[in-house]
């Protein structure tokens, strides 16, 4: 009798591990991968200096706007598109939030007079749609825009603060309602870094 008792113990044990193997051997067709501007997206530590038209510095990053390692994210749009991702400062510069045409396999990007944010969008709409908005005083509005050139992310050619290989990230960006440039003779705003590494000096 007690010669059973333990088989039928040691059945119910082998049992109830076949199905806790199983439980934790989930089947699913889904493959792992990522966005489809994966190698594009991340979070970059940058800093922006002013430079002429020829791209020449005219003011170092801790000169005139102190945007000396700030945070940037690049990011797949809703849709998940391979030809457009979201660029984001996050208010860390000039708070500018839009969408910015790529070229992936080049990992290249550019956008020409584009609403750089939530309110210019809405006006830049509106405008499109035959109205006239206006401000509080009755004043038309303006879609402030931002134009980037020379999108550029370039893999593995940066480094982080060990001297390990990153990837960097580099463009040049002007804005409609920048009124410093003419002041402080400078062309565009030339902004550079490298991806965030989660290392801090």
């Amino acid at each position: 009798m007690m010669i059973m008792k333990k088989y039928i113990s040691l059945a119910m044990m082998t049992i109830a591990f076949s199905f806790g193997f199983v439980a934790c051997s989930v089947e699913t067709d889904e493959e792992p991968g990522g966005t489809n501007v994966q190698n594009m997206a991340g979070r970059w530590v940058v800093s922006v200096a002013q430079v002429d038209e020829a791209g020449k510095v005219v003011f170092e990053p801790e000169d005139l706007f102190g945007a000396i390692d700030i945070d940037l994210f690049t990011y797949n749009t809703a849709d998940n598109a391979s030809t457009e991702m979201w660029i984001d400062d996050r208010g860390n510069f000039w708070a500018f939030k839009f969408k910015v045409p790529i070229n992936y396999a080049n990992g290249t990007f550019s956008a020409t007079a584009i609403p750089y944010d939530a309110n210019n969008q809405a006006i830049a709409d509106a405008i499109a749609a035959g109205e006239t908005p206006v401000d509080e005083d009755g004043n038309p509005l303006v879609a402030e825009t931002a134009t980037i050139t020379d999108g550029k992310i370039l893999y593995g050619q940066g480094h982080n603060i060990h001297g390990m290989p990153t990837d960097s990230i580099a463009f040049y960006v002007t804005f409609t309602d920048d009124s410093y440039g003419a002041r402080y003779g400078y062309a565009k705003h030339l902004v550079t870094g490298t991806r965030y590494s989660g290392f801090y000096e």
